[in-house]
């Protein structure tokens, strides 16, 4: 009876102080959406927490003063030196934004809108720079792809290098091409047509690619945090976290969890029993539905929500590539015969304006490849009804029938045939439900 007691009263201290912590957390909540609310455009709260303007981003660079002060006096850095300083530098480049002050810019959507102008322009003045920078861009986009997926990090690099390549090849489109008469307004009205297309699935395909929710029968309540938990984005819920308490999170610890979950497939990060086909995303920190694979070039996981836009959106594109290709080789090369125009182009570098774009066509025609490759993989596996990520696994425990170096792989398992494969890849986005909020228990630290 005792130990009952004991027990009863050690549960119910260590509830009252898990309450505590949370009223502490609502009240900072609080405080800093009050603060939010009175900024002005160009003001912001800083990682410290303390309010700070735009023009003021040249101010109080102690990390940096103490960096370049160690190296001009030949002296080591500290191990968090460079760390703290690219944090500091993250924190004050940030835009001016009406509603809740000055809006963070991410670092890594910088240098693809000033590298591809200077290097296609540069590209434009030799025939041997060209050759050059066309060789030497593909491949440093693909350190920079092996450099982030070793460290299994987001980053919106490949992201803006998409969309600002393709706004940018339809301005110099217009600039250009358009003004040397020998594109008309139908013309022009199909490319534009097809790059609004290819926009708006891209928007489509960057929605909920199918993340897998709990157990409603098992949650037992969520609640909304305002920081970010280890191993899951931010992003993906407007910068809040919801942290659901089912059966099994309160059961004790992960080993038993695991024990008791050893026969079905369970996740031990997001805390979900997965159904079948479903896999966990360690970049996005997600469990997906559907899971074909993390897509750099969306920033975002392709499952089974969205899987039919992302094919629509490839679709568009190489559509829009390819007949905009065509009428800039036809107008800068006009006595070549289409297909062999970005071989053999005698004169093209005789005048700035045709050897640029010139070189916009041999840039664009390379992505193009890149992404033609990948339209074919992604319809041969629709149609043997298998996944990149079960491709890919079947191929490391030799399980799978493979053909043509790889680009056929047949796995056997969930194949039912041409016809009804597609079939059921065409209506498995339907399928997907969506969560009910009133199904949850929600605590939101901002009431």
């Amino acid at each position: 009876m005792l130990v009952g007691e004991l027990e009863w009263i050690h549960r119910w201290s260590h509830q009252g102080a898990e309450a505590a912590g949370l009223c502490v957390m609502k009240k900072r909540a609080n405080k800093v959406l009050k603060e939010e609310e009175t900024l002005c455009c160009c003001e912001y709260v800083n990682r410290h927490g303390e309010r700070s303007h735009i023009g003021a981003c040249c101010c109080d660079c102690e990390d940096l003063d103490d960096a370049c002060d160690r190296f001009l006096k030949r002296e080591p850095q500290k191990p968090e030196s460079l760390s703290q300083v690219a944090a500091v530098v993250s924190d004050r480049i940030r835009v001016p934004w009406l509603w809740g002050g000055a809006r963070k810019v991410e670092l890594s959507i910088i240098p693809p809108l000033i590298l591809l102008p200077v290097l296609l322009h540069l590209a434009a003045l030799h025939f041997l720079l060209g050759v050059v920078v066309l060789t030497a861009l593909p491949g440093l986009v693909l350190w920079y792809y092996y450099f982030t997926h070793r460290k299994k990090g987001r980053t919106l690099f490949f992201l803006s290098l998409a969309l600002f390549s393709l706004t940018y090849m339809y301005y110099l489109f217009v600039k250009e091409v358009i003004p040397r008469g020998d594109v008309d307004v139908p013309q022009l009205t199909v490319v534009t047509v097809g790059v609004i297309l290819t926009l708006s699935a891209l928007v489509l395909t960057k929605r909920d690619p199918g993340i897998v929710q709990p157990d409603k029968e098992a949650i037992h309540s969520t609640v909304t945090y305002y920081s970010p938990l280890v191993d899951r984005d931010p992003s993906l819920n407007g910068e809040k976290h919801d942290v659901t308490m089912t059966v099994t999170n309160r059961t004790g610890s992960p080993d038993r969890v695991g024990q008791e979950n050893k026969g079905r497939n369970w996740c031990q990060v997001c805390r979900v029993e997965r159904p079948p086909r479903a896999g966990h995303c360690r970049i996005c920190g997600v469990c997906v539905l559907r899971l074909d694979h993390h897509c750099v070039w969306i920033n975002n996981c392709v499952g089974q929500a969205n899987h039919r836009s992302f094919l629509l959106t490839l679709f568009f594109f190489l559509l829009t590539s390819v007949y905009g290709i065509i009428l800039v080789l036809q107008s800068v090369c006009p006595q070549q015969y289409v297909l062999t125009a970005l071989l053999y182009c005698p004169g093209v570098y005789d005048e700035y304006s045709t050897a640029l774009c010139f070189t916009c066509a041999w840039y664009s025609s390379i992505v193009t490849i890149g992404l033609l490759h990948l339209l074919v993989v992604q319809l041969i596996n629709v149609s043997y009804n298998v996944t990149e990520r079960e491709a890919r696994i079947a191929l490391r425990e030799k399980t799978a029938h493979s053909a043509f170096w790889g680009l056929i792989v047949d796995t056997g398992v969930y194949s039912r045939g041409f016809r009804s494969n597609w079939s059921e890849f065409m209506t498995m986005g339907d399928q997907v439900s969506r969560p009910c909020p009133a199904d949850l228990v929600v605590g939101d630290l901002s009431d």
